[in-house]
């Protein structure tokens, strides 16, 4: 379609976007395709800068009016500050890659050598200069020399080494600034000297840019970026540059602190082989000193501390709470006449106790006491085996502090979220999912909810065990209204409460009385699966099984008789649900045949005569019903359940609501 042409330019926005090559104006109209539609394509197509003279050259030639070519001026010029625009963001997003990147090589702990490689090779990549290298610092000659280059094919220029001040690489290491010359030769600001002027135009260098690898306010070396041609280097480069050379450095410290490590670690070694070249007696403390590192190291517990006691010393060591007794609680031990008194006493002396065939060591961290170990062994313990067992309990104080405090954070954060959970007010499920899912919790997966009964005293020791087996198992624990409180998925209600109730006694938290409820599904379900737990341990408390652990349908109608806060409606649908859904959904009385059966004494002949039906019609009837609640469902102990069920639902439903 054509227009005609009218005094004044017209804006690109009102003209005709099409695809197609400039034709030129028409005496009287405007073109078929507009230059606009052009200058799209070619920023679609990443067309070279020159490429954008076109569609004005083509103007020109089909003598467009001056009004047209200002227009297709200023068009060409929006079009080419888009395309630098473009250009600009791709470079950005290459450079934050590379930085990632080499973040990551950082965090995957690989050798300095290769991470220093990797930054070297990004930085040429990046800047697109021929050469890359980097020097470090020497504390000894007082120079710099060539750490790692990439691009360079000058042996001689690969072993320069640049004192302080000399060059464009020692001006840097000097004043701790980045540094860039366009043409390195003509360049006045830095000290020029016949070593390094021979090796870069042996390397044939001209454009240098240097920036500093900085630790703390020290220069320990320089990263560059070189051409052979003349160049001169923006500000963006100047800062990328900056930016992979802070990451050289935090690589060169990392080396230092894992070099200095090793050292220490060298020199205790060496220590210990000398002095297992002395005595047997001291081997055998290096030897029990190495295994306790390789406990810390492997994040094991106290019993692994035990296990290497035994292995360095021989006889059996136990493990004692703070008040002297044995932990877990569970496992039988040979102890000394008076363990406390003597844990006492190994406490305010910080030495070795003994009392008969019995060494007692005190687990402390400062004042404070934690337990203590126990070795029970007939022979004489030498001044450098009590060393080991004293040594074995300062570890020991260690892995219990450091699981304290793990614990405590964890217990922190996993009892806010449950105790919101509890607390029923669901304001926003989602958020509530999402710090879940942080903690390795799952609430959309079926959860058995397991309320745990404990001694007050036991308490702290409780949670702390509750707090392991969740995040082990992708749970949520922490205390409500005085109780451990431990949501576990995957896991029926009554494994669930076994699991805690052995895991919490085994941890010394005394007998533990644990109800479990469930599946929750949601963050609305933990709550009301939380109040049947709680009544289960109830029920369990009020039938004298104090220390056991059940499950609300375990209890089955004890828990309805006997637990706190009853839940008939639950108790009914839980053991009626089937058989009452299938009447409504088909229309039948299985429910009235259950209770006909019940009240003729289980005779499936008069239930018919009662029922005025043939008795093949209820046995079918009693088949089916068989079906829906199990083949069990006629047991003694099921059809008690059934009938209390039955009539408990003819009792609600008759009390209106």
């Amino acid at each position: 379609m054509e227009r005609t042409l009218t005094k004044g330019p017209l804006l690109p926005s009102t003209r005709k976007l099409a695809a197609g090559p400039y034709r030129g104006p028409t005496s009287a109209t405007m073109p078929d395709v507009t230059w606009a539609a052009e200058y799209f394509e070619l920023l679609l197509e990443d067309a070279a800068a020159i490429e954008y003279e076109r569609p004005l050259v083509r103007a020109r030639a089909a003598g467009a009016a001056g009004e047209e070519l200002a227009e297709l001026e200023r068009a060409k010029l929006l079009a080419l500050q888009v395309r630098e625009a473009f250009a600009a963001r791709r470079r950005r997003e290459s450079e934050l890659s590379a930085l990632f990147d080499t973040a990551n090589d950082l965090a995957a702990l690989r050798g300095v050598d290769s991470v220093l490689t990797a930054i070297v090779r990004r930085a040429r990549s990046l800047l697109g200069t021929d050469v890359s290298y980097l020097t470090l610092h020497d504390p000894v000659a007082g120079d710099t020399y060539m750490r790692v280059t990439d691009g360079s094919v000058s042996a001689r220029f690969q072993s320069l080494r640049l004192q302080m001040g000399a060059g464009l690489g020692g001006l840097v290491a000097q004043s701790a600034a980045p540094y860039a010359t366009a043409s390195y030769f003509a360049d006045a600001r830095f000290r020029h000297t016949d070593e390094i002027n021979d090796g870069v135009l042996e390397e044939g260098l001209v454009a240098i840019l240097g920036v500093p690898l900085i630790r703390g306010s020290q220069v320990i070396g320089v990263l560059f970026a070189a051409d052979r041609t003349e160049r001169t280097f923006d500000r963006s480069e100047v800062s990328l540059l900056g930016s992979l050379a802070a990451h050289a450095a935090i690589a060169l410290d990392n080396a230092r602190l894992l070099e200095e490590t090793r050292s220490a670690l060298d020199e205790l070694s060496a220590a210990s082989r000398e002095l297992r070249a002395h005595s047997a007696m001291v081997e055998r403390a290096a030897g029990a000193h190495d295994r306790f590192i390789d406990v810390v190291l492997r994040g094991g517990g106290v019993e692994d501390v035990a296990a290497a006691v035994t292995e360095a010393l021989g006889g059996s060591i136990t493990v004692l709470d703070e008040d002297g007794r044995v932990t877990p609680a569970d496992v039988a031990a040979e102890l000394p006449p008076d363990p406390a008194g003597a844990l006492t006493l190994a406490r305010s002396t910080g030495r070795t106790v003994r009392d008969g065939s019995w060494w007692t060591a005190a687990v402390t961290v400062d004042s404070e006491l934690l337990g203590g170990l126990v070795l029970h062994r007939e022979e004489e313990l030498s001044e450098g085996d009590q060393r080991i067992l004293e040594r074995a309990a300062l570890v020991t104080a260690l892995l219990l502090l450091i699981r304290r405090t793990a614990g405590e954070a964890e217990n922190r954060v996993r009892g806010e979220l449950l105790e919101e959970l509890l607390s029923g007010s669901m304001r926003d499920p989602d958020g509530i999912r999402e710090r879940a899912r942080r903690l390795g919790a799952d609430l959309d997966r079926p959860h058995a909810v397991v309320v745990a009964r404990v001694e007050p005293r036991c308490r702290p020791r409780a949670l702390a065990a509750a707090t392991h087996l969740a995040a082990t198992r992708g749970g949520l624990a922490g205390t409500h209204e005085g109780s451990v409180v431990v949501c576990l998925p995957d896991l029926t209600p009554g494994a669930a409460a076994s699991t805690v109730r052995s895991d919490l006694a085994n941890a010394g938290a005394g007998p533990v009385t644990a109800g479990g409820a469930g599946p929750a599904r949601g963050p609305g379900a933990v709550a009301s699966a939380h109040a049947e737990a709680a009544r289960c341990a109830a029920t369990l408390v009020a039938l004298g099984r104090g220390g056991t652990s059940a499950s609300a349908a375990e209890l089955g109608f004890f828990g309805l008789l006997l637990g706190e806060g009853r839940d008939v409606r639950g108790f009914v649908d839980a053991t009626l649900a089937p058989v009452l859904e299938y009447d409504v959904r088909r229309g039948t009385d299985l429910e009235g045949t259950l209770q006909a059966f019940f009240d003729a004494g289980n005779s499936p002949a008069r239930a018919a005569d009662v029922l005025r039906v043939h008795v093949n019609t209820v046995t079918q009837r009693l088949e089916r019903v068989g079906r829906l609640l199990g083949k069990d469902w006629s047991s003694p102990a099921r059809a008690l359940e059934i009938q209390l069920a039955l009539r408990l639902h003819r009792l609600t439903d008759a009390v209106p609501g």
